[in-house]
């Protein structure tokens, strides 16, 4: 077959896709990064989904084509529950998880929502160098899962009718509180509890079904609760619902590759957690705007609201975290040494 011009660039091209960073010729290696949440671009819409769609075009870039990224959003490879187990198994690459999704298979998960026990985005951001945070890495790699990129969310709580603020507005109303442990302080403040999944949040609202909910603020815009809601209470500043969602990736997957890119995956999550925390924050700002824009009257939580729930949470979610085991028991005892 006669060499032409055409073919000698077009192999030029795909040239880089074939070499590691290492310089080994070798096919690229294609990363499938699955998550729950709408899909966007990378410069508009959620954030959780441009945080993933980020990471893909910058390890695709430095690796010089060696390595790169498909995203999946809204569940569209694989269900939510699923994803988790997925990642423990190898057969899944990369998911954008909330860490309480998967206390089911690991308990000591739980502790990415509990209540009252993050407040603030600063403290948040100390988790992951402190001993707690060492030692949540620690047992998600002993469970086959690695952490590229620690990212936290303050929640609100969107209402129909009465707000809620201080544990007293919270009596005799449904409340959908995202966990466990979320709902044993609800509960002990006089809530009435529903488990539903977050996406079924505007349905509930709509039939009476709940008449509060709590989740992320990027959620609360997304599942456009504004249109129910008369009053939002915000995470803005300070919250008692904080989650932690990192970008996770199989470990099975992570050790199949070189040392190089080992590295290069685990600074580019690290550069990303900046990204995410200014994404979070800016829809806490968001979502006051969107819920106001709408009539709805918003509050706002000070210190002395905080510690009114964190004294509910101690008793309620933070004690019965603590007697799951003496996994559990450690790590809590670790995190209340994370100073606000």
């Amino acid at each position: 077959m006669t060499t032409t011009r055409r073919h000698i660039l077009a192999g030029a091209v795909a040239a880089p896709a074939l070499v590691g960073l290492g310089g080994r010729a070798r096919a690229a290696r294609v990363l499938k990064i699955s998550h729950q949440f709408p899909g966007g671009t990378i410069d508009e819409g959620d954030f959780r989904d441009r945080l993933c769609r980020v990471f893909a075009r910058d390890v695709a870039a430095r690796s010089n084509g060696a390595i790169t990224g498909e995203v999946y959003p809204n569940s569209s490879l694989m269900k939510t529950n699923a994803q988790f187990s997925a990642l423990r198994k190898g057969a899944l690459d990369l998911s954008f998880y909330p860490m309480p999704y998967a206390g089911g298979e690991v308990p000591e998960l739980n502790i990415g929502l509990m209540p009252a026990l993050v407040t603030s985005y600063d403290q948040a951001a100390k988790w992951k160098r402190s001993p707690v945070g060492q030692q949540l890495t620690k047992i998600m790699a002993e469970k086959g899962v690695v952490m590229l990129s620690w990212v936290w969310q303050a929640g609100g709580v969107a209402t129909r009718e009465r707000p809620i603020v201080s544990p007293d507005d919270a009596k005799g109303q449904k409340v959908r509180g995202g966990s466990r442990e979320m709902d044993l302080m609800f509960q002990k403040a006089g809530a009435a509890v529903l488990s539903i999944p977050s996406n079924e949040s505007y349905a509930a609202m709509q039939t009476g079904a709940a008449d509060a909910i709590l989740t992320s603020s990027t959620s609360l815009i997304s599942f456009r609760l504004e249109e129910l809601s008369k009053h939002l209470t915000t995470g803005r500043g300070r919250s008692y619902w904080f989650m932690c969602e990192p970008l996770m990736m199989s470990k099975a997957i992570f050790d199949s590759l070189a040392k190089g890119e080992q590295d290069l995956l685990m600074a580019l999550g690290e550069e990303l957690e900046a990204f995410g925390t200014k994404g979070a924050k800016t829809d806490d700002d968001k979502v006051a705007e969107v819920f106001t824009k709408a009539g709805a009257k918003t509050h706002d939580l000070d210190d002395a609201v905080i510690e009114k729930w964190r004294a509910i949470a101690r008793e309620t979610a933070w004690k019965d975290y603590a007697s799951k085991s003496a996994s559990c028991a450690e790590l809590m005892k670790l995190a209340e040494a994370v100073g606000a």
